[in-house]
């Protein structure tokens, strides 16, 4: 069983900085690639940036169009953890943040939303104007 677990979330002004986390439970990303969603209010979850990685290779780091250049991923399999580094916030930005864990390939697929089979519970993310 995966369990995830979101933090780092809070309030900050427009250009400004929010480092979220996604603790998960051990040896997860050996088996599963990560990736970060975002849901505002009255708007479909969509896809943020996802990550694969393991036996000394990365097999794809990936970003939405609209946090490229802003936002970067990375995992820490020592901490069991993959961090969502978000720059250069806007207001557009807002919104409930999850990351989810989908079952991984050793190649550079990454997978749909609906191929995300683990969710955590969230952590909201507002950026003031």
């Amino acid at each position: 069983q995966v369990q995830l677990a979101e933090s780092g979330g809070g309030l900050v002004q427009t250009g400004g900085s929010l480092r979220l986390s996604c603790a998960a439970s051990q040896h997860t990303f050996s088996s599963y690639a990560i990736g970060w969603f975002r849901q505002a209010p009255g708007k479909e979850r969509e896809f943020v940036a996802a990550i694969s990685w393991g036996g000394g290779s990365v097999y794809y780091v990936y970003y939405a169009d609209v946090v490229k250049g802003r936002f970067t991923i990375a995992g820490d399999n020592a901490r069991n953890t993959v961090y969502l580094q978000m720059n250069s916030l806007k207001p557009d930005d807002t919104a409930v943040y999850y990351c989810a864990a989908a079952p991984r390939r050793n190649t550079d697929y990454v997978p749909p939303r609906d191929g995300y089979g683990y969710w955590g519970q969230g952590t909201q993310a507002t950026v003031s104007s």
